[in-house]
């Protein structure tokens, strides 16, 4: 790996941790950071997961204060990450290489679509929420439910997944973003961490551009976790939304045609 691919790959894991702990969505540029070092599809997914998942530990333990009490319905939360990643991580494993490569501009796609109409979906949660008079329970247990498939598709690909566990928490959360998006890292973390010890056990991480991203992720979860309190997150939006656009058409062209 030369200098300039571990420049490049710690300024996307910069970038990312930053994206992750902030309103989610890393993987729209951690993942092609990946496929740019060299990887393939597969590995570059399973290596980009392993590269984030200490940064949104850690950007969960930074406003530790923010985290909901330890009762049955956050324990629900958290099995339903656990198994729905653990459930992803084995789809992803059983993915023949030339599938995945179809899938990947579907995938960055639905993930982009995600980012430009998160504001509108977690609102349209909530209303939900406060229609049938949960505005104020801090975390129904029917979001196991919910939370479950969001998870499959974070062990699986993950772009895009921290909105959708945004807005999954949303369903019972207070309308406090900064303790929403804090229990969404750490939730994040879970779900990374359960997938990707699934593929370290099946040799599917490469671990020199691993490293390499987490060193630029762990500085960028902790930028992340202080900005979440004080960026518009409508900006940072309309960055990932075009970003993700563009990284899209690409991989149409290059998978598709």
């Amino acid at each position: 790996m030369d200098l300039l691919t571990s420049l490049m790959l710690f300024a996307a894991g910069l970038a990312g941790g930053t994206l992750s702990s902030l309103v989610g969505g890393a993987a729209v540029v951690t993942f092609p950071a990946m496929l740019a070092s060299g990887l393939t599809p597969v590995v570059a997914v399973a290596s980009g997961l392993a590269a984030l998942t200490p940064g949104n530990f850690l950007a969960a333990l930074y406003d530790r204060g923010q985290l909901p009490p330890l009762n049955r319905a956050f324990v629900g939360l958290v099995a339903a990450s656990l198994l729905g990643a653990l459930g992803g991580a084995v789809l992803l494993m059983a993915t023949p290489t030339r599938v995945f490569e179809v899938l990947v501009p579907l995938l960055l796609g639905f993930a982009t679509l995600l980012f430009a109409l998160s504001g509108k979906i977690s609102g349209w949660l909530r209303a939900r929420a406060e229609a049938a008079g949960r505005a104020h329970r801090p975390f129904s247990g029917t979001n196991f439910f919910a939370l479950l498939p969001v998870s499959v598709y974070g062990g699986y690909f993950g772009a895009g997944v921290g909105v959708l566990i945004l807005a999954v928490l949303s369903l019972g959360g207070t309308g406090d973003y900064r303790a929403t998006n804090v229990t969404k890292n750490l939730i994040t973390s879970l779900n990374c961490l359960t997938a990707v010890l699934l593929f370290v056990s099946r040799g599917a991480v490469s671990w020199p551009p691993t490293l390499m991203m987490m060193a630029g992720a762990v500085i960028g979860a902790m930028i992340g976790a202080r900005l979440a309190q004080i960026a518009p997150r409508a900006v940072m939006r309309v960055v990932v939304v075009a970003v993700g656009a563009l990284l899209t058409a690409i991989y149409a062209w290059r998978y598709w045609f």
